[in-house]
């Protein structure tokens, strides 16, 4: 077999060592990302949630926006035909 000299064992060590230190920075991220995108499902959650709430709200508004076009049709119609 061929034999490393030490300049080359210490080269291959500090690869490995780097490699190391890349791999747990990698995980570190992984982790980070994968707390912000629990974190961002649950707030799409609380969002989808209320959703309904908000969406009869809106419809409530639009019936009033309509009361009040017809009030004002109807009053430009009474001051114009009658």
């Amino acid at each position: 077999m061929n034999e490393m000299s030490f300049k080359q064992a210490k080269d291959v060590i500090e690869q490995l060592e780097l490699s190391e230190i890349s791999l747990n920075k990698s995980f570190e991220n992984i982790s980070n990302v994968s707390k912000s995108l629990d974190k961002s499902l649950e707030k799409q959650k609380n969002i989808y949630e209320l959703l309904p709430q908000k969406e009869k709200g809106i419809t409530f508004l639009k019936l009033l926006i309509m009361l009040n076009i017809g009030f004002i049709l109807g009053i430009f119609a009474g001051k114009y035909l009658l």
